[in-house]
């Protein structure tokens, strides 16, 4: 890796039901910067339609702690006490960078704080619901966790979100393409303060 790249990294994070997923998607589509969406690695298995390098790398605890051992994670994580472990390779913010693109990482906070100790200029966006009624509301209509999942979402949720002070930006999701617009807003302005 040549020093001459330079080492952009934007990170969003925000609470399960915030809407990161569809954001992500469409930021990739028509942010004013070069975004390179990050794989995370985790050891939970696949849920239905997920493919692996595209959703995640799905890895084998063995797998992950080896890779972990050998230092190829910038962060990572046990996450929501359910055993399986979460990370970033340092591939895939190569990867981006290669590409002369933004790495864009979709992450928790302790993930995040992680990266920004080692690139202080990281663009951390916060991405948080109109309410916890509407995030809860949210998190529900999935119908993907059982009951306990959900509480303990809730009580990470709240966690999460005492957090937020420490983004550099923090955006309300409450009509998606108005969260796109001021997302792609700041991006533009942080390459612009780049590239000055």
């Amino acid at each position: 890796m040549t020093s001459s790249v330079p080492k952009r990294i934007v990170i969003l994070s925000g609470p399960s039901g915030s809407g990161k997923t569809t954001l992500v998607r469409r930021l990739v589509e028509c942010a004013p910067v070069k975004l390179v969406k990050s794989v995370s690695a985790t050891t939970r298995p696949p849920r239905p339609g997920e493919v692996d390098g595209d959703d995640y790398w799905f890895l084998s605890d063995e797998e992950f702690r080896r890779r972990l051992a050998k230092d190829e994670f910038i962060e990572h994580a046990e996450v929501f006490s359910s055993g399986f472990f979460y990370g970033t390779l340092w591939s895939e913010l190569e990867r981006a960078w290669g590409l002369d693109g933004w790495a864009f990482l979709e992450i928790d906070v302790q993930g995040a704080m992680k990266v920004v100790q080692q690139y202080p200029e990281t663009v951390t966006i916060f991405l948080r619901t109109p309410s916890s009624a509407e995030f809860e509301r949210r998190l529900r209509a999935r119908g993907t966790e059982s009951e306990e999942v959900i509480q303990r979402r809730l009580a990470t949720a709240e966690k999460e979100l005492q957090q937020a002070h420490r983004y550099r930006y923090v955006v309300v999701n409450d009509q998606l393409e108005t969260a796109v617009s001021e997302i792609c807003e700041i991006l533009k302005a942080e390459e612009k303060a780049r590239n000055a």
